[in-house]
């Protein structure tokens, strides 16, 4: 027997971004394991992640190129050659795009994260073509719009220093389900004395083991922090030698903030007085006798029409209280633009014919634009569409009107992927893809500091091939021959980095490849004496570029779209508020289909207060319905105080095929879009909720 062990990463849309060591025997992968030697992995590996061989290996894994032969949304297909399947989508693309090329339309995200498999080569192939652009926002762009405004990039703390905070804010997220390693270092933190806090509407495994839980309404976060910098300021816990020299816009900051007493703020939050004044004299007090307070907020308060501007009031904080002199003071939210990606060599945007400027389709909306006609404002309906990496109709906002886009007749829509996913029933040419396990790939990440190499580990399973691949084969068939379309793998990721940047100045991906990871060449404390990526180089309270964008330039607060306060005629028809963060065992909607995971989550659940359960005369157990004027899905009840009174909450992403009735929470979100950055709204949700007899859970609409 021949084993060896092989270096790789974990691809999936998780900050974490795993060192995996994948033992192979005999062309088999055998097991996979966390790199002991990875400073920020240790070893360790998620619960899915760990499973991975058990993914690769799925007897379900899309196998052989299909065909549809079956209704779309059937999943009825038969197996064809590679040679026909890229000879008929190419026979389909070629006569939309003589007509007009913005009619092709693709739509991708996160199904892999890697710099070659993700957006290369497939970048390339649709900028020659001319397709429409994709906006690309269905995470992060909202609080990552907020956060650049404020500081100027997505840098922030780095994770391996969280451990030695006094005091931690863990805000709107659940790092134990999501970003277990950063957990890891809290808990260390905590051991040495920390005090840890979650802010969130739900008390999850995390909040559970902190110190507190601040319990606030969805979509309340940029208030809780308007309410704190009025404390720090009005108490005087400010490092006015820090907001002199390195902020912008202080006596501004101090005027707006004057009107966000405790008082106003508890109100809107629908939390005490004493845990809003509370919370800011601790982490003001701390920073004022000199020990490092930090913060990590996560993607799930900015998914609400006020979204952006909550990350922005967060990110204000420690450039109040001087927390960036500390290399474990600060904010993390991303670590994405500490890496010097080379877009312009993976992607080619020069491809595009001269002048050419094609029309941007904000994923968000995909369900509404699959059914707009052709016009003058919208351009040539979408008359084909491409998915990889990606499943809208399981993870999209309004799903109903995404799979009703999908099943168009005179749509043609590609697929590529590993099952047959919700979306994947709706394909025309089904295109089976290579896993991580089975390919090259170069990664930065979003949690923490380190170029991250992937090495094949096994052959491609079947007659899977990667992205890559695919997309050239596509090119080829199409009649394009630029020489980029015959680069490597291992060409593209080679300029995945640019070298002249200080961050990446030692990348080599010949020796990267070797060693499985390298840290960037970052100064541990990124914002200790300014430096900050702003026109002033400085934290910008008030901000001249959100003014120019139509914006308010100061902090302030921005009501949810939907909530009881904001929409009281709305909710007295739905007078609860809905938020379906990840499951633990799932990865967006990812690992769903994994038994043993699945498994171990049962069923779709709906968490809710016992006095709102009460009020509806459901128990423990029942079956109940979950509706808005958008649609609804149906969940068996937990009756539980983890969801505060006046919420309820499905945790997601499920596939809709592995539901009882065919549905998920997306049915009841909004294709709204957030005050900066289009993204999405998915936690900004007023519903309705009533038992129903099981026998009818099926089918109901």
């Amino acid at each position: 027997m021949t084993t060896s062990i092989v270096r790789a990463v974990c691809p999936h849309d998780c900050p974490d971004t795993c060192a995996m060591l994948v033992t192979v025997e005999d062309g088999v992968a055998t097991a996979v394991k966390g790199d002991p030697e990875h400073p920020t992995t240790a070893g360790v590996l998620c619960t899915k992640v760990s499973r991975y061989t058990e993914r690769t290996y799925h007897p379900d894994r899309l196998l052989h190129p299909m065909k549809r032969v079956g209704p779309k949304g059937a999943g009825q297909f038969e197996r064809i050659s590679w040679e026909e399947a890229i000879d008929t989508i190419a026979k389909r693309l070629l006569p939309i795009a003589r007509r007009d090329p913005q009619a092709i339309l693709p739509y991708s995200y996160a199904g892999t994260m890697g710099l070659v498999q993700g957006e290369s080569m497939a970048s390339r192939f649709f900028n020659k073509l001319g397709a429409s652009l994709l906006d690309r926002t269905i995470c992060a762009t909202a609080g990552g719009a907020g956060y650049a405004y404020t500081l100027g990039s997505r840098i922030g703390t780095d994770v391996e220093q969280f451990q030695e905070a006094k005091v931690i804010l863990i805000w709107g997220g659940n790092p134990i389900a999501s970003n277990l390693h950063f957990w890891t270092r809290a808990q260390e933190a905590k051991r040495r004395g920390a005090t840890l806090i979650a802010i969130d509407p739900y008390r999850s495994l995390t909040a559970e083991k902190c110190h507190q839980h601040i319990a606030l309404l969805p979509g309340t976060d940029a208030a809780l922090a308007l309410g704190m910098m009025h404390v720090l300021i009005e108490r005087d816990l400010i490092d006015h030698d820090y907001v002199a020299r390195y902020t912008l816009g202080f006596a501004a900051l101090k005027e707006r903030v004057a009107l966000w007493t405790p008082q106003r703020v508890a109100h809107i939050c629908g939390i005490t007085e004493a845990e809003v004044t509370a919370l800011a004299v601790l982490y003001g007090e701390t920073a004022m006798r000199g020990d490092a307070v930090a913060i990590r907020t996560n993607y799930g308060l900015q998914r609400v029409r006020g979204g952006g501007m909550a990350i922005r009031n967060i990110a204000c904080l420690p450039a109040l209280v001087g927390a960036w002199r500390h290399a474990a003071g600060g904010v993390q939210l991303s670590a994405s633009d500490s890496f010097p990606k080379n877009f312009r060599a993976l992607q080619r945007p020069d491809l595009r014919a001269a002048g050419q400027k094609p029309r941007t389709i904000n994923m968000i909306t995909i369900g509404d634009d699959l059914l707009r006609d052709t016009s003058v404002e919208f351009g040539p309906r979408i008359d084909a569409v491409i998915v990889y990496n990606s499943n809208p109709v399981a993870v999209a906002p309004e799903s109903s009107k995404v799979a009703q886009g999908f099943a168009r007749e005179d749509l043609f829509t590609v697929v590529l992927e590993h099952f047959q996913t919700d979306t994947a029933d709706y394909a025309d040419i089904l295109l089976p893809a290579t896993t991580q396990l089975e390919h090259v790939d170069i990664h930065s990440t979003y949690g923490h500091l380190y170029m991250m190499a992937n090495n094949a580990a096994i052959a491609p399973l079947g007659e899977a091939k990667p992205n890559t691949e695919i997309f050239r084969l596509l090119a080829c068939r199409m009649g394009f021959d630029d020489p980029c379309f015959s680069e490597s793998d291992d060409a593209i990721a080679a300029v995945a980095f640019d070298v002249t940047h200080p961050h990446a100045v030692h990348f080599d991906w010949t020796r990267l490849k070797q060693s499985g990871w390298q840290k960037l060449a970052m100064a541990p404390a990124p914002f200790a004496n300014g430096g900050f990526a702003t026109p002033s180089g400085k934290c910008e309270f008030h901000c001249a570029r959100m003014e120019a964008d139509g914006l308010d330039p100061l902090p302030d607060y921005i009501a949810p779209y939907e909530s009881v306060a904001s929409n009281p005629a709305l909710a007295k028809k739905y007078p609860l508020a809905m938020i379906s963060p990840p499951a633990r065992n799932f990865l967006n909607s990812t690992f769903v289909n994994i038994q043993s995971l699945r498994q171990t989550e049962g069923e779709p659940h709906l968490d809710i207060h016992p006095a709102d359960a009460g009020h509806r005369a459901i128990a423990k157990g029942d079956m109940v319905r979950i509706f808005n004027a958008r649609g609804s899905f149906t969940a068996r009840a937990r009756v539980t105080d983890r969801a505060r009174r006046g919420l309820v909450v499905g945790l997601s992403i499920w596939w809709k095929k592995l539901a009882s009735d065919g549905k998920n929470a997306n049915e009841l979100t909004s294709q709204r879009t957030t005050d900066m950055g289009n993204g999405p709204v998915f936690y900004d949700v007023l519903v309705q909720v009533e038992k129903i007899d099981v026998s009818k859970a099926a089918g109901l609409e």
